[in-house]
């Protein structure tokens, strides 16, 4: 009877409660001029339920905003002024090409599935595509991981950004939106076109995500190289995250960026950490350590932590590629020499793609980065644990 219960609330969660994800694209713009053009499958343009034109084979159209409102622009014609234009698929997966033609960009951007465009603040326009789950994860991780990666890693990157996306439904709901297309959301660049193992993932994955100990959307927080070892939460950011805790990883040490060199001038660096920090320069016993610092295991301050100097503070006012590292003087130079590229917290990138070519699976690379995690069907999940949800996503 409880099997018959879980098929039939399953069935009705993906007929009558899936709905597609809304994603604020090409934000890096103050979009005045768009062109959307044909790529594959035809479209119908829309302002509310009444039909404007088409998008066919070899066709474009211009979408500008005009005042209060956009203005739709094809073949030279204007077709008219809306307050809001739909673009729909005629059929499943379609797919068009998308420019930014004011402010001028020579990058043509292609994704699948629907849009809506907006007027948004004095002079531009929102444009938010309405893209099914996997149609979006698979453009996620193409812009986020790139080609030619095993399929398990691909797999640890399916079900962290799926998570990522079902935990933060809401981060952009003032603008209209879910989730942007930038690296604080995901980096969301184009649809899948390169990588066909990537969709292979995504399918095998369906469904899945990340829980904490609380059973709960994990944070799935990843990153470059983390040099042989990953770091603690509070290290970076303050605050502990009990499922990242630092571990030990053999798998990423021989990557192409486990290791780097930094030199920098000694002025600026005893400048800084006086300034910054109020460093005690004339102090007997401290006073000539400023340049020289030993890491040989992840810390959270340079030197002591009686000091207050976050290990974060100097990555990012020097553009360091991580925070491990240790330094010395040579000359009038600091030279250092550091580990792992990233912030170091969650899953090491390199280090999953050596597990994966090592015969590792999805699951198994999960739990070794993460501690006390529980991989489970996002409608499971749903239906046992959370239980208070007012919408559900086709996943």
């Amino acid at each position: 009877m409880k099997l018959l219960l879980l098929i039939a609330l399953s069935v009705v969660l993906r007929s009558g409660f899936s709905q597609e994800l809304d994603i604020g694209i090409m934000r890096e713009y103050t979009l005045g001029t768009v062109e959307i053009s044909y790529n594959e499958g035809n479209y119908a343009i829309y302002n509310d339920t009444v039909l404007i034109t088409n998008i066919w084979e070899g066709q474009s159209i211009l979408f500008k905003r005009s005042g209060d409102q956009i203005k739709v622009v094809k073949a030279d014609k204007t077709l008219g002024f809306y307050d809001s234009v739909s673009v729909v698929s005629m059929a499943k997966n379609n797919s068009v090409k998308i420019q930014c033609l004011a402010p001028s960009s020579k990058k043509t951007r292609r994704y699948k599935d629907n849009f809506i465009l907006t007027p948004e603040g004095p002079a531009a326009m929102r444009v938010i595509n309405q893209v099914a789950m996997h149609n979006y994860l698979g453009g996620v991780i193409e812009s986020e991981g790139g080609g030619g990666k095993p399929l398990e890693y691909y797999k640890v990157q399916a079900i962290l950004s799926r998570t990522y996306v079902l935990g933060h439904l809401s981060k952009h709901r003032k603008e209209g939106f879910q989730v942007c297309d930038r690296v604080h959301c995901q980096a969301y660049h184009n649809m899948l076109i390169y990588t066909p193992t990537i969709a292979e993932a995504v399918e095998q994955t369906r469904g899945v995500v990340m829980l904490n100990d609380k059973l709960r959307l994990a944070e799935g927080f990843f990153f470059a190289n983390c040099g042989g070892q990953t770091s603690e939460a509070d290290f970076v950011w303050n605050v502990p995250v009990p499922h990242c805790k630092s571990v030990l990883d053999t798998f990423c040490i021989h990557s192409r960026q486990a290791n780097w060199t930094k030199e920098i001038d000694a002025i600026e660096w005893k400048n800084y950490l006086i300034k910054e920090f109020g460093y005690p320069i004339n102090d007997e016993q401290l006073g000539d350590l400023i340049y020289s610092f030993s890491q040989p295991s992840r810390k959270a301050f340079y030197l002591y932590p009686q000091l207050g100097i976050p290990l974060r503070d100097l990555r990012t006012h020097f553009r360091l590629k991580s925070t491990w590292f240790s330094c010395k003087k040579v000359g009038n130079m600091v030279v250092l020499n550091g580990k792992g590229f990233g912030h170091g917290v969650g899953v090491c990138q390199e280090g999953a793609m050596g597990m994966a070519r090592n015969g590792f699976e999805a699951s198994e690379i999960l739990n070794f980065y993460f501690t006390g995690i529980k991989l489970m069907n996002y409608y499971t999940w749903t239906f046992y644990v959370k239980q208070d949800t007012d919408e559900v996503i086709e996943i």
